[in-house]
């Protein structure tokens, strides 16, 4: 990781894949990363962790399957949400979002349980920042 400052602007404009995150730093044993989102990615839920979100540009919702039933949370540019760990959800971005994500490193971005991956869900633990 770089000891200088970094623009998120600039780390977003260095790629163009969606739902391929990249890692822009990290914390402790934690990743930050960015990604480009647009369209649904899948059902799944990670076990063990809680995924945090922060909206850098864009809408994003999520879909989360709770004990009480399912509900969709709406996240405009600059909210933030918490998906607790073992909640079932599904991120989608029906006009596109660029997207700050919070978790520990090597957390798979399908997680622990999914539906089949679709050709277009990068199915990863982060690919470095290349910028």
């Amino acid at each position: 990781m770089s000891s200088e400052p970094l623009s998120l602007g600039q780390a977003l404009a260095s790629f163009d894949a969606l739902w391929s995150p990249r890692i822009v730093t990290r914390v402790n044993d934690y990743d930050v990363r960015v990604a480009k989102v647009e369209g649904e990615h899948l059902w799944h839920a990670h076990d063990d962790t809680d995924e945090f979100f922060l909206v850098l540009e864009g809408e994003l919702r999520i879909a989360l399957r709770e004990p009480a039933g399912e509900r969709t949370v709406l996240l405009p540019q600059g909210a933030v949400f918490t998906v607790p760990r073992g909640v079932e959800h599904k991120p989608s971005a029906p006009s596109g979002a660029a997207i700050l994500m919070f978790e520990p490193a090597g957390t798979p971005t399908v997680g622990d349980r999914h539906d089949d991956i679709p050709d277009h869900v990068d199915a990863t633990t982060g690919h470095p920042l290349t910028a």
